[in-house]
Parts: structure tokens; C-alpha cells; sequence
């Protein structure tokens, strides 16, 4: 979740009338003591960067569909796990197409949605956001299941469970961060230090607490079950290997179990790398009291890069599986409108 004990803000810096100066735009004119300022416009190297982190919106967007597309078209692909990925998909497809965009054209620029539209943005924010880190916990446990605990797998994981545990994953996102908002949600211009900003200013309190409900503790379990689903992997690799060497001592056969061991080493340290480099400069401010930047808020690079886990997670999950690259072909050519494609061959 976006979330800090400083100010969460989408909104130009504060304008005082003792500080207007002549041809100084204001968003609402009529308002001279109270209005923020107009941004300057931007130089050329600036919409360079808006066109690039334009690029990053679509891209995150179109990559995050092609999953759901597959995911949801496709009859093979109907499993416990790859609906932990269609709905993973679903929220970070929300960060690509709503979060980003507002990010670009508001951060920077004067709000004129309303204060009731501000108040529902954050919900929609926050609870987008901490939905993306509460599916990545189900993977895991999913994960953790399927590999220490095969022979049980099929019958504790099933696709009723899973949805059910997905609506509840949406469902807890909405309530919990609707809880933790409800005093903004009530007088959402209570919090702006002048008209045309939108900001959100939670107390420290609130902020600790909810740094450990929606960072520590999901990173703890993350990190937790995946630690142990390498170390049941390295151990299955290392007793084939002996299984191996011992019907073969009389062959010249060379068993190297190095191949296996850092392929489980590689694909489970990419998903845990990414989202701890990716999340942790975030909620570092909350865990250390100190602020990101001198406004008090978090530095657009922060924000980027936590927003960048939802474009690198459909590359993450689901780039590295052939039935993904199968489907997006059959999406891409079109064949998918051909009769019958839903069961196509893709596994």
C-alpha cells in the first residue's frame, strides 16, 4: 500500500498572497489566499520523461491483459495457481491503467476532480496496491504447498478455495483500507493546505501499524515460504542425484545437480530480489521516522519504482512459463477467434 506517516500528495506546492508574483497562475483564481500555484511548464528533457513513464504505464497495462486474456480464455489454463496469477494480473493491470496515469498527470499539476474523487483515488490506490502484496502471499503459500507437501496438494487446492481466498484478498483489501481512511473518506478537504491539492496525512501511529500489516508481515511470510521451498528443492535435487549415481556406479554417467539447484536458487531469488528492491525504499521512511524527500512526501523515483513491480511481476510469472508465450501468439495472431480455441492445446 502507498502509504507514510508524511503527506501523501498529488498536488503543486502552496500559494500565498504575499508571495504572488505578477503572471503567477493559480488553479482556482477566484480564490487568490488559498489556491496552489500552477506548475511551471515543463522543459523539453521533462517530456521526455513523461513520455517514457507513459511508455512504462501502457506497457505495464498491455503485458498485465495479455496475462489476464490467457488466464481467463484459455480451459487448460484453469488451475489454483494460475488464478492467483490472473488475479495478481488484475491488480497490477489497475496500477498500469489507473494509478500510473494519475500519478503522471497529477503529481506535478493542479487537482480538479473534486475532494470526494481524491478521497476514493487513495482508496483505490492503497487498496490496489496492498491486493498486488496479498496475492503475491498466496503464491507463496501455493508454491509452499505444492512443493513441500505434494501428495496433498490436489486435494487442499482447489479452484473453490482459491477463488474463495481471492475474493477474501480483495474483500479484506477494501475494508481494512477503508477502515484506516474513513476519518479522510469523512472530510477529505480537512487535510489540503491549500485548493487544488490532493493529500492524504496519516498520523505515525497508523502509518507503523499498517508498515506491518501490509510490508513486514506479508515480506516475513513471503520470504519465509520460499526459503523452504528452496531448501525442500535442493534436497529433492541432491537425493535424485544419489538415487542417480547409484543405479549408474558401474556407467560412466556424470550427474551434476548444480543445474537444478541454482534453476530453484534463480527462479525463487528473482521473485523475492524484485519485490524487496522494489518495495523496501518505500517503506523505509515509516520503518527509520525519517522522510523521503524535504516536502515531506515520497520522491517520484520512489513511487516509480514501486510501481514498476507490476509491470516486471507478468514477466516474473508469467514470461517464464511456454504456455504464456503459446497464448499470447494465439492472442496475438488472432487464432483465439477461430471456433474452439478455448481449448486449444497449451500446456
Amino acid at each position: 500500500m502507498l502509504w507514510s506517516k508524511s503527506v501523501q500528495s498529488l498536488a503543486p506546492s502552496p500559494h500565498h498572497m504575499t508571495e504572488t508574483a505578477e503572471g503567477t497562475e493559480l488553479c482556482f483564481p477566484q480564490l487568490l489566499n488559498n489556491s496552489c500555484r500552477k506548475p511551471v511548464q515543463p522543459h523539453s528533457d521533462e517530456w521526455l520523461v513523461f513520455m517514457a513513464l507513459s511508455f512504462i504505464s501502457v506497457l505495464t497495462a498491455a503485458l498485465n491483459l495479455l496475462v489476464i486474456i490467457s488466464i481467463s480464455y484459455f480451459r487448460q489454463l484453469h488451475s489454483p495457481t494460475n488464478l492467483l496469477i490472473l488475479s495478481l494480473a488484475v491488480s497490477d493491470f489497475l496500477v498500469g491503467l489507473l494509478l500510473m496515469p494519475v500519478e503522471i498527470l497529477f503529481t506535478e499539476a493542479c487537482w480538479f476532480l473534486g475532494d470526494l474523487t481524491c478521497a476514493l483515488f487513495y482508496v483505490v490506490n492503497f487498496t490496489i496496491t496492498s491486493s498486488s502484496v496479498g496475492n503475491m502471499v498466496l503464491i507463496s503459500v501455493d508454491r509452499y504447498l505444492a512443493v513441500c507437501d505434494p501428495l496433498h496438494y490436489t486435494t487442499r487446492v482447489t479452484l473453490d478455495r482459491t477463488i474463495m481466498c481471492v475474493c477474501l484478498c480483495w474483500l479484506c483489501s477494501v475494508l481494512y483500507n477503508s477502515l484506516i481512511l474513513k476519518d479522510f473518506l469523512r472530510q477529505p478537504d480537512s487535510l489540503k493546505s491549500c485548493y487544488g491539492e490532493c493529500a492524504v496525512v496519516p498520523n505515525y501511529i497508523t502509518g507503523f501499524v499498517d508498515c506491518i500489516f501490509t510490508f513486514i508481515g506479508p515480506i516475513t511470510a513471503i520470504v519465509f515460504l520460499y526459503i523452504r521451498v528452496f531448501v525442500v528443492a535442493v534436497t529433492h535435487a541432491r537425493a535424485m542425484r544419489s538415487h542417480i549415481s547409484s543405479v549408474t556406479l558401474h556407467h560412466s554417467v556424470t550427474v551434476s545437480p548444480k543445474k537444478s539447484e541454482m534453476k530453484a536458487a534463480r527462479s525463487l531469488g528473482v521473485v523475492v530480489f524484485v519485490f524487496l528492491i522494489c518495495f523496501c525504499p518505500y517503506y523505509f521512511s515509516s520503518l527509520v521516522g525519517q522522510d523521503l524527500d524535504d516536502n515531506g512526501s515520497y520522491s517520484p523515483f520512489v513511487v516509480w519504482l514501486l510501481y514498476s513491480n507490476s509491470c516486471l511481476n507478468p514477466v516474473i510469472y508469467a514470461f517464464f512459463y511456454p504456455w504464456f508465450r503459446k497464448s499470447v501468439k494465439l492472442i496475438v495472431t488472432l487464432q483465439m477467434l477461430q471456433p474452439d480455441s478455448c481449448d486449444a492445446k497449451i500446456i
